[in-house]
């Protein structure tokens, strides 16, 4: 029962908000609510057997009609699922200042207790369309929270580009769905891990979902809508955006791509290799010309979801623990970049890079937390993004050597010069004319922070608290794909692959 509380328990204190008497109690009671399901969600963590790769805490209901409801978590989901409730309290708590005294804060915080109840509810699905009406429908209350609290004037084209550009990807997804429901006669993902889908009709399948998954990473070229998403949203939007709906696509690929279409994903892993390099190439260079500081952050996510993505079909133990620690570590770490940067936007009413130089000499405390997350974004040892990028290149190794030396060469390089030019500007210098003398760190913003910072440092020197419970799930994944042939060939031989790919479909 308690994952039946987990996902109507912020239903109720949605309720609860909408009959509060003011502003301040609703927050007070959304706050309570999310609280209450990080706790429950921990607890669910503990009760969960680490020795066993099915499905726990199962509950199912029949139905006589296309899907049935089935909710249960496993060694993977649960670590996704006790992300999301960490970060909607945050959300709350961040955006603490920012919704007081103006209209619709009942509204906001019901947006974000539904979109949590939806994003739990992704994640504890057994059923392929039940799947995609919750990945679909986290984007009604993401984009409302984009569209009506943001404060930039381009909040209606960012809210636009963010649904439409998602849309367009998931509608092959949904053919894909329909197509497998036709030959099979089910959509349940346990009944579908047993039955042995046709080779010749994986591909398009696979094409089907990975196009869908491909946009919401989103890859290169379709990262369009990811960095004018982020730089328009609201505090809260910018969290949950960086924090756990860049990572519904890793988790989609863990649950359908590898497990039930084995033989595509052999096929069409020198395409996901090319784009994920070029993922990390352009975007890693394009962060270097930005003016914007959530811009800066934007485009280094794609980056680092690129790297991720590329663990996850490493076909390797390492590999794909790696893309999935690597992907809690960043869901941890770029939202905590995000709150540092609306900490500076409350003070200072600007985005733009060139206007802040030396904040250390009068926010000394904000420039030691953001030094400390500057150093875990470029993956230094000691922290959670550090242990999750070596894990994934240590499975891109394996699968080739020389891809394994150039997405490093880009990534680590790369994210140094970036990161080490953007504390520089921002941190140190002479005290910039264009500033006033601001406060440094809030109680409420320092108590915000601290939970990032001992989350990122906890994983970085204790992983396998995450680590030891995946191995068993991850082994079971790779049983089901056979081994590949030939794993040493060079990038561009990757690249010719993917263009006979195209050819073939074309």
């Amino acid at each position: 029962m308690l994952l039946i509380l987990l996902l109507g328990f912020p239903l109720i204190g949605a309720i609860a908000v909408i009959f509060s008497r003011d502003g301040t109690t609703a927050k007070q009671l959304s706050l309570l609510t999310s609280l209450i399901n990080l706790v429950g969600s921990l607890v669910l963590w503990g009760e969960l057997d680490s020795n066993s790769n099915y499905y726990q805490f199962v509950q199912g209901w029949n139905s006589a009609g296309l899907c049935n409801l089935h909710i249960g978590v496993d060694a993977i989901s649960i670590f996704f699922l006790i992300l999301t409730c960490f970060l909607i309290p945050s959300c709350i708590i961040a955006s603490w200042r920012g919704i007081l005294g103006r209209p619709g804060v009942k509204s906001f915080l019901i947006a974000l207790l539904v979109l949590e109840t939806l994003l739990i509810a992704l994640f504890v699905v057994i059923d392929l369309l039940l799947f995609y009406i919750c990945f679909e429908s986290v984007l009604i209350p993401l984009s409302l929270l984009i569209g009506l609290w943001s404060h930039s004037s381009q909040k209606i084209r960012a809210t636009f580009l963010l649904f439409l550009y998602t849309l367009f990807g998931s509608l092959f997804m949904l053919l894909s769905i329909i197509t497998i429901y036709v030959s099979t006669g089910t959509t349940d993902l346990q009944l579908l891990s047993t039955i042995g889908l046709d080779p010749s009709a994986q591909h398009l399948l696979w094409l089907g979902f990975f196009i869908a998954f491909a946009i919401k990473t989103p890859l290169f070229p379709a990262h369009i809508w990811l960095p004018i998403a982020h730089t328009e949203a609201p505090l809260a939007g910018s969290i949950l955006l960086a924090g756990i709906i860049l990572k519904l696509p890793v988790y989609g690929c863990l649950r359908i791509l590898l497990p039930l279409l084995p033989e595509a994903t052999q096929y069409f892993t020198p395409l996901v290799y090319t784009l994920c390099l070029l993922s990390i190439f352009y975007t890693s260079l394009s962060t270097l010309r930005q003016i914007s500081l959530k811009s800066i952050i934007a485009y280094s996510s794609i980056s680092h979801m690129a790297i991720a993505t590329m663990g996850i079909f490493s076909n390797s133990i390492p590999g794909i623990e790696g893309g999935l620690f690597f992907s809690l570590a960043h869901g941890i770490v770029s939202p905590a970049l995000f709150v540092c940067v609306g900490v500076l936007y409350d003070r200072t009413h600007t985005l733009i890079l060139r206007y802040y130089r030396g904040l250390a000499t009068m926010m000394p405390l904000f420039s030691i937390l953001f030094f400390v997350f500057i150093l875990s974004n470029m993956g230094v040892p000691l922290t959670g993004s550090f242990i999750g990028e070596f894990l994934s290149f240590l499975g891109i190794f394996q699968r080739n050597p020389v891809l394994a030396a150039l997405a490093p060469l880009a990534s680590i390089v790369l994210t140094a010069a970036y990161s080490i030019w953007l504390y520089n500007r921002v941190c140190l210098g002479t005290f910039s004319p264009y500033l006033l003398r601001y406060a440094d760190l809030t109680r409420r913003e320092f108590y915000l922070l601290l939970p990032f910072l001992l989350l990122s440092l906890i994983l970085g020197l204790f992983p396998n608290l995450v680590l030891a419970t995946l191995h068993l799930p991850v082994s079971a994944i790779l049983y089901q794909i056979s081994p590949l042939e030939d794993c040493t060939y060079f990038s561009l031989s990757a690249l010719l692959a993917s263009s006979r790919v195209f050819g073939t479909l074309t």
